[in-house]
């Protein structure tokens, strides 16, 4: 955009954002360190020759293993597993800033004390519940409703069906706060914007490095 509304905004380095490893709350594998393990697991186990043979036939006749190893997600473990806020925020951290070449993490758009999970009873069949809370950067920031959905979007695909998710504009930090909530959390309101093929294509802009 050519005139940034905020042409100065508060920058954090990528080092100072929270990662899995600064925290101890959450000790089962996602299912990328499932996917990790399991292609470790296929190659200690691999005992022939046979098997390298095979192998060496496919990297000749397609130039690269192709699709011969396949990682199925099981349905059950994924709901049980527990979601908590610190994986949010790896999911949405990485989101573009549509106004910055940034993301929403280095603007302290999203950080990661403002989220909160929520888990159900029953996985199952109770519903769980994501909140976060986004701060402008700016008070009267033009985009705000617009980086919300850019962040539902990214976690509607990202989510078992169990989840709901509420956005919200944290408190005191934009002058339309109730007018902006009241549109994120609208749910035929965020179905026909998500419907516009131009702001779609900004949104899937901002979702590209996630």
């Amino acid at each position: 955009m050519s005139d940034p509304i905020n042409a100065n905004p508060t920058v954090l380095d990528v080092s100072e954002l929270p990662k899995r490893q600064d925290t101890s709350t959450k000790n089962s594998a996602s299912p990328h360190d499932k996917l990790v393990e399991t292609i470790l697991g296929l190659s200690l186990d691999s005992d022939s020759e046979a098997d390298e043979a095979s192998k060496d036939d496919d990297i000749d006749n397609d130039g690269e293993l192709g699709n011969k190893l396949e990682y199925k997600y099981d349905d059950d473990d994924d709901e049980d597993e527990d979601i908590d806020s610190q994986e949010i925020f790896d999911l949405i951290a990485t989101i573009n800033d549509p106004e910055h070449p940034l993301t929403l993490a280095q603007l302290a758009v999203v950080n990661l004390s403002d989220i909160t999970v929520t888990q159900g009873a029953d996985k199952t069949k109770d519903l769980s519940e994501v909140l976060i809370k986004i701060t402008p950067t700016i008070t009267h920031c033009s985009l705000a409703t617009l980086i919300g959905l850019g962040i539902r979007v990214r976690l509607e695909r990202c989510l078992p069906p169990r989840f709901r998710i509420r956005i919200l504009i944290k408190e005191g930090t934009h002058q339309s706060e109730n007018q902006v909530n009241k549109q994120l959390n609208d749910k035929e309101r965020v179905a026909a914007a998500c419907e516009n093929e131009q702001l779609l294509s900004v949104i899937l802009q901002m979702l590209a490095n996630c």
